[in-house]
């Protein structure tokens, strides 16, 4: 495959997807790595359980017919440079970053040789996917922490550095269930991103160059803020209010399509939605 037609591929899965049943999300994970001949490499750098979380993505892998699948354990810095680590990244045909806490990630691997390799295999076309902690580590600028179920503010979300695979965007997990709409606002607000994705729990966004699709049995929530013509972010003390005027809204559930290019959703027919179709969301304020 030369350097123009080389795909780039991202599953980014809203956390607790199903890992006894269909196992829909994995599944397409494992058929974009390569079907039966899928070599799959586990990061397991956000949790403090690296074996037994990893044993138990290895069983579900194997289960749904990977060729291959191998943990690859960084518990420091150090780690983060192991020839065996690299060469498993090497052979890789589907990376897979496991929940747990997404500073760990970055701290343990931004910067080092395994992020390295892990972005030169994305360019070539092998899948990377990662869900929770995982799916948060995805944009260059990613949600750290923060509060639920709250109304927007800029001290209920601290933002840090991510791995830099989706840029530009704000991307937050366990959406709805945890009711996130506010800090994902906020998170938005706070970095110079236009596009802002909230994603249910055992539901991802699958992105193919600049398309999206949505699988699971969520939605995803998509905040636009290109066009919005207000916000207070310059007037505010960081415990106040935030206001945001003139936003869009999108919640795109299984099959739905959105193109990250012209910000715009694509329905299940393929068309894209107009005035007659659809209502866009005029102001998200607090």
């Amino acid at each position: 495959m030369t350097e123009n037609t080389t795909k780039r591929q991202l599953v980014i899965i809203g956390g607790a997807e199903d890992k006894e049943d269909d196992c829909h999300i994995l599944r397409e994970f494992v058929r974009r790595s390569g079907s039966t001949k899928a070599n799959i490499v586990i990061m397991t750098a956000a949790t403090e359980l690296p074996r037994e979380v990893g044993e138990n993505y290895i069983r579900i892998f194997e289960r749904l017919g990977a060729e291959d699948v191998r943990i690859i354990d960084t518990e420091t810095r150090d780690d983060a440079s192991s020839s065996t680590a690299l060469g498993a990244i090497a052979k890789a045909t589907g990376i897979f970053f496991t929940g747990g806490d997404q500073a760990r990630i970055t701290s343990i691997l931004k910067g080092t040789e395994i992020d390295t390799a892990i972005h030169k295999r994305f360019s070539e076309g092998v899948v990377v996917a990662g869900t929770s902690a995982g799916a948060a580590v995805m944009p260059d600028k990613m949600i750290m922490e923060g509060d639920s179920q709250t109304n927007p503010r800029i001290e209920i979300v601290e933002m840090g550095p991510g791995l830099g695979f989706l840029p530009g965007v704000v991307i937050d997990q366990h959406f709805s269930q945890r009711g996130r709409l506010g800090r994902l606002i906020s998170a938005l607000i706070q970095e110079p991103a236009v596009l802002g994705f909230g994603i249910d729990e055992n539901t991802a966004m699958v992105v193919t160059d600049s398309q999206i699709e949505v699988i699971g049995e969520g939605s995803v929530t998509i905040v636009d803020e290109s066009d919005a013509t207000y916000n207070n972010m310059g007037e505010i003390l960081k415990d106040e209010p935030l206001a945001i005027c003139g936003a869009k809204l999108h919640i795109l559930p299984h099959g739905y399509k959105f193109d990250l290019n012209t910000r715009q959703p694509i329905l299940n027919d393929n068309s894209i939605p107009n005035a007659d179709v659809s209502v866009p969301v005029a102001s998200i304020s607090s």
